[in-house]
């Protein structure tokens, strides 16, 4: 029985690793709004005062033009049906990893537990897209994948490519049924 938990509990750890590493998607839209009258869209400039860079910044705005030019979305310099504005966080956090084993036998004599503490990079990008005729946020999405930032930046760039094509794969939204 109690190497039956044992088996059980090696994949679920597994899952819970692999799980911290995949990227993380949500999105949100306003229901009613018609995406299908869209088909252009301009950039707009973050808030004034907010840091951004310019590497980060071509690189976020390299991959989204990517999928909305797969959607069918124009992009313009001026007048679009859609206004798109980004914010992009990467916070430090603690990752802790416990490695240990458990005796056969009963008893707590026999096994250790052994745990590791890193500093990991989670990089977030929220996205906006406003309606500026009805003066309306549309659709929001957001990522979140841990990165490390002395990787190379093609490596970066192919995840932000990913975690990109996961969050647009939910746009458009389906036209309401009601």
């Amino acid at each position: 029985m109690k190497l039956m938990k044992r088996l059980t509990f090696i994949p679920a750890i597994l899952i819970m690793l692999v799980s911290a590493y995949a990227q993380d998607v949500h999105y949100n839209y306003e229901l009613g709004a018609n995406f299908a009258k869209y088909k252009t869209y301009q950039w707009v400039d973050p808030p004034d005062g907010a840091f951004v860079d310019q590497l980060i910044d071509q690189a976020i705005k390299r991959t989204v033009d990517e999928q909305l030019e797969q959607k069918g979305l124009a992009r313009v310099e001026k007048d679009g049906d859609l206004r798109i504005g980004y914010l992009a966080v990467v916070e430090e956090g603690m990752s802790i990893a416990f490695l240990g084993t458990e005796s056969l036998r009963w008893g707590w004599g026999d096994g250790f537990v052994q745990g590791e503490t890193s500093t990991i990079s989670l990089g977030m990008v929220w996205i906006d897209l406003y309606d500026p005729a009805r003066r309306r946020l549309v659709w929001r999405g957001d990522a979140s994948k841990t990165i490390d930032l002395r990787k190379s930046p093609e490596k970066n760039y192919r995840n932000l490519q990913k975690a990109m094509g996961k969050l647009f794969r939910n746009y458009p939204p389906p036209p309401n049924q009601g």
